[in-house]
């Protein structure tokens, strides 16, 4: 992977770094959607008396 940044001409760098942050930013925008397309499936497991009580005490 680094080879490749070395056959690159210096002048592409920029391009190059702002590819790397997009990719970072568009991770960081899925991860929050993934949680809260999970929250449904979930739901019916925390709304249980038998949580309710596990946590009743914190």
């Amino acid at each position: 992977m680094i080879s490749e940044l070395n056959d690159l001409p210096p002048r592409t760098y920029g391009e190059v770094l702002d590819f790397i942050r997009f990719l970072k930013s568009r991770r960081r925008k899925v991860a929050p959607d993934t949680a809260l397309a999970s929250e449904p499936a979930l739901r019916k497991d925390w709304l249980r008396p038998e949580e309710e009580e596990a946590w009743s005490n914190l």
